[in-house]
């Protein structure tokens, strides 16, 4: 159960951040203009989109090795990875909200939030995961 939970989780983290990596990278302007709250904090910059995109797709191939292949240390690492990201990302907008109607910031705030819940609990579930002691071949 909690390998399947732990697998659903790092899946569900990594399919988000690799359609926003791609729409990013390949996008960026399309991301800037079309994403609600991102053009609050002008000004756009195709260079620092375009390198975000790129640095999202590698978030997502972490994401989706610790999904792969369920290993204690790689799920925690990549958990810490994405926490690294998602909680300065969620404080940021936190703090500059200004502009943005009731709705797109309620909506913001939820989706940031579940951004930083959602790895603090695969992590805590990995943490607390026993898993089979490695043998050695004799």
């Amino acid at each position: 159960m909690r390998t399947r939970a732990l697998r659903t989780g790092l899946a569900l983290l990594a399919a988000v951040e690799a359609v926003l990596g791609l729409w990013t990278l390949l996008f960026p302007a399309s991301f800037y203009a079309d994403v609600p709250t991102v053009d609050l904090t002008p000004p756009f910059s195709e260079h620092a989109f375009r390198d975000f995109g790129g640095a999202t797709l590698g978030l997502a191939v972490v994401l989706t090795a610790a999904a792969v292949w369920t290993e204690r240390r790689l799920v925690v690492v990549a958990l810490l990875a994405y926490l690294a990201f998602s909680a300065p990302h969620l404080v940021f907008h936190l703090g500059h909200l200004h502009g943005a109607d009731a709705l797109s910031a309620t909506a913001l705030v939820v989706v940031l939030a579940a951004s930083v819940a959602l790895p603090l609990t695969l992590l805590a579930v990995a943490l607390h995961h026993r898993q089979p002691a490695a043998t050695s071949a004799a």
